[in-house]
């Protein structure tokens, strides 16, 4: 057993009032230094709320232009330039010279239209998932018992109100540095 399936699942849950909730959110998210290296998994019904998610993940990231969902391609790869983190480069990154900015590679994962776990391999993600990088799963319970396991696990669920109640599941040490700054934030 790993350091990582040792490590006790920290949950904490949000509610996201409208869609300038979920864009906070995101923006919280993408400050975070430990995420560029980060397996978040989004959990929810169809209209909950995942890909919407993503995508203000992604822009406040700095993907730029048109960001499709990957419900049909499966997958979808952006590369962006973040800031240098203050410590060594981490995993998931590699520097570029002198501009102060290092690329980050970002995978998002649509797993919908899986049937079989099987699919996941004869794919060819292993290699994905085993390289350094963002990767962000919608349905990773169509990949079951294939992916590894996830830093940070955001359920979303829809409210009679139509906000969305957001369960936020740490579930690595990477997972709890990703709460730990949102927390960090809220205060």
């Amino acid at each position: 057993m790993t350091a990582a399936e040792r490590h006790e699942a920290i949950v904490e849950t949000r509610v996201l009032s409208d869609e300038s909730a979920t864009q906070v959110l995101a923006a919280v998210l993408a400050a975070q230094p430990s995420l560029r290296n980060a397996l978040i998994e989004l959990q929810g019904n169809l209209g909950a709320g995942k890909t919407t998610l993503v995508r203000h993940l992604l822009r406040a990231l700095g993907v730029p232009g048109r960001i499709k969902s990957p419900t049909y391609a499966v997958v979808e790869p952006y590369e962006v330039l973040v800031p240098v983190p203050a410590e060594p480069v981490e995993a998931g990154s590699r520097p570029t010279t002198g501009s102060g900015r290092t690329v980050l590679n970002i995978w998002h994962f649509d797993f919908y239209r899986f049937s079989d776990p099987r699919e996941w391999e004869d794919a060819g993600f292993r290699d994905l998932f085993a390289s350094p990088g963002l990767k962000l799963a919608e349905w990773p319970e169509k990949a079951a018992g294939l992916l590894p396991a996830p830093d940070l696990a955001i359920e979303l669920q829809v409210q009679a109100d139509e906000s969305r109640l957001a369960t936020l599941t740490a579930r690595t040490p990477t997972g709890a540095a990703l709460l730990q700054g949102l927390r960090e934030v809220q205060a």
